[in-house]
């Protein structure tokens, strides 16, 4: 475990890097995975963080290399006050972009600036990335991450994330509804 503090916005912050085996080079299988406190400590099943966290780490063991870069923003940038606030317009009937903007706030505040910089730190020359979102893809891009490929993540919805999922699917253009190719989602079904 890395730990990087990141003092370029209103707050510090400290972001993780769970690394597994040697990350130097090339096509390193990496996820980017924004933090979630309501799902990964509390158990929220209103969306599929935590398993979505939990797929990127068993997928790092069993490659035997990679990394999760665990990065602290909250609610898609949003931060826990506001993402308490929306989860009660979502309750009222809001999809989760709608409730975000009811509130005055964009679809998605996260910035991938952090992410990058401990990508280059950690000597990672380009990465298959484990992601549904094509624009966490054009934001790394941006700043200058090399993605070999990208690496379906997809874990098997829960009836009460399954609203959540379709928004990010069909709202924001998230490719959840293909299969995964790589291995086998993970079921937290049963």
């Amino acid at each position: 475990m890395h730990v990087y503090r990141d003092e370029s916005g209103r707050e510090m912050k400290e972001h993780v890097a769970l690394v597994r085996g040697d990350i130097r080079g090339e096509q390193v299988m990496t996820r980017v995975h924004s933090e979630c406190l309501t799902s990964e400590v509390f158990g929220s099943l209103k969306c599929d963080c935590r398993d979505q966290l939990e797929l990127a780490m068993e997928r790092l063991e069993r490659a035997g290399r990679g990394v999760v870069i665990y990065l602290r923003q909250e609610g898609r940038g949003i931060g826990l006050g506001d993402k308490v606030k929306a989860y009660a317009l979502q309750e009222q009937g809001l999809d989760t972009v709608d409730a975000n903007r009811a509130l005055g706030l964009g679809d998605d505040l996260r910035h991938y600036t952090a992410a990058a910089d401990i990508l280059r730190d950690l000597e990672v020359r380009s990465i298959a990335l484990m992601t549904n979102n094509p624009a966490k893809m054009v934001a790394l891009e941006r700043e200058g991450i090399t993605i070999a490929r990208r690496v379906p993540h997809v874990v098997t919805p829960h009836k009460l994330s399954e609203h959540y999922l379709d928004a990010k699917e069909k709202r924001m253009g998230h490719l959840i509804g293909g299969v995964d190719l790589f291995d086998a989602p993970l079921d937290r079904t049963s």
